[in-house]
């Protein structure tokens, strides 16, 4: 089988690398600042040592660094767009346009008071959420929103941030919170769509269990496609994920907060529950650095999973569930179905920990890590802007087959968190084994 390296999760990898190869560069030589504009907390009322006016911060240098991060971002994936075979005519303009909406996120969630209370991934949901649900969102802006994309290039770029002896500490860990827990809540899911909500639409029930239980939009659409599910219900089952994570990437950390929890146990419980990678990220900073990286590892380990997933849902419903037996499933589905992005992730966090930093020092690399984490942040804003915008409370509605899918998230999202969260407490909580340190 012939690979094709100009898919969506290879071309993701290769933005990664290139930013990564290019902000390496700028930091080890010191020829050019490669830094992306990251706006301070500011305030229109009384200044002080934790926020500035916002107009002190509007400067030459300020516009300089704005101008070379939508050139960066725009060069990147309007050349990724263009080797696709999609028209830059119709990206440039969107792009541009959805740039200027994630300058607006930006700029309103490092407001000093908004920032207290809300991390700027959110503001990125609620106002495209409002654009979307209230003037509605344009057709022309519509192929710049990708959100899958710009969620996969940013963890790439973050691959480079987490260290391989971090993974190496929480691998068997993370193996038991994902690997163990994941399979028992399709099988779950499966179990109560079919014998208690007595649901006919098989393509659609284990589509929605893999997102519930894996990771969202990108799970569901490589069992939707193994399971043949019906465009309609890969739609509903992405649109109840989405609308779930942006629930749960808001309110699971503050219970996680008020229960006490460890941070990384409570990354870990996000990690493993939270549908969304993106929304994983940003929920475990919430908690913290260690928190957020329990989290990513989680997460990372999980969707490894998503291949073979699709491989034997491919194999289950060609061999019980359509009982065609005309369509063949080889062993080559697993590569095919495999997020590629997840191998950019674990080798850019292989360059980092075996090259760089033996050669050049902790510092450093900590130094790249400052100029990237800016260009992490403007991905995974310009996919939570991409994700508001592209949901409509109105048709995800009028999706619902009178409210039996919904139960069957809801069930299953709740089994879920209280598996993962006996999972997270038998390995992590120090009781039986002794607790990883990620530094």
């Amino acid at each position: 089988m012939k690979e094709n390296f100009k898919s969506e999760d290879w071309m993701a990898c290769w933005i990664g690398f290139i930013i990564i190869l290019i902000a390496g560069i700028s930091v080890l030589t010191g020829w050019f600042d490669f830094s992306a504009l990251k706006f301070g907390t500011w305030t229109l009322g009384e200044q002080g040592v934790e926020a500035k006016s916002l107009f002190s911060q509007f400067s030459w240098a300020f516009f300089g660094k704005l101008l070379l991060t939508v050139a960066v971002l725009l060069l990147v994936f309007g050349a990724a767009v263009k080797i696709q075979g999609h028209k830059l005519k119709e990206f440039v303009p969107a792009f541009l346009m959805l740039f200027v909406i994630a300058i607006i996120v930006r700029l309103v969630s490092a407001e000093y008071t908004l920032n207290r209370y809300l991390e700027w991934a959110f503001w990125a949901l609620i106002i495209g959420l409002l654009i979307a649900n209230t003037v509605g969102t344009p057709k022309w802006l519509k192929p710049a929103l990708q959100t899958e994309f710009y969620i996969k290039a940013g963890l790439v770029i973050m691959g480079f941030s987490v260290l391989f002896s971090n993974i190496a500490k929480f691998g068997l860990y993370g193996l038991g919170i994902a690997w163990i827990v994941t399979p028992i809540v399709i099988i779950f899911m499966w179990w109560f769509a079919n014998k208690v909500l007595k649901m006919n639409n098989k393509p659609l029930i284990i589509t929605l269990a893999a997102a519930t239980s894996v990771c969202g939009t990108s799970a569901a659409i490589a069992t939707g496609a193994a399971a043949k599910a019906k465009k309609d219900d890969l739609s509903l089952a992405v649109s109840i994920s989405i609308i779930f994570t942006i629930i749960m990437m808001v309110f699971e950390p503050m219970l996680i907060k008020a229960c006490g929890m460890s941070p990384i146990m409570g990354g870990a419980l996000i990690g493993g529950t939270v549908d969304s990678t993106g929304a994983v990220v940003v929920a475990g900073t919430a908690l913290g650095g260690e928190a957020q990286t329990a989290a990513v590892l989680v997460k990372s380990i999980q969707n490894i999973l998503i291949g073979f997933i699709a491989f034997f849902v491919a194999i289950f419903f060609a061999t019980r569930v359509d009982n065609s037996g005309a369509q063949k499933v080889g062993a080559s589905e697993i590569w095919v179905r495999f997020p590629k992005f997840i191998i950019g992730f674990f080798v850019a966090s292989l360059v980092a920990s075996f090259i760089i930093q033996p050669l050049c020092g902790a510092d450093q690399v900590s130094a790249i890590n400052k100029v990237l984490d800016q260009y992490k942040n403007w991905c995974f804003v310009l996919a939570f802007t991409s994700i508001g915008l592209s949901t409509n409370f109105k048709e995800i509605i009028k999706q619902m087959q009178g409210g039996k899918v919904l139960w069957l998230y809801l069930v299953g999202q709740t089994f879920n968190i209280l598996l993962t969260l006996f999972a997270v407490w038998f390995l992590l909580s120090g009781k039986i084994f002794p607790i990883p340190v990620l530094n």
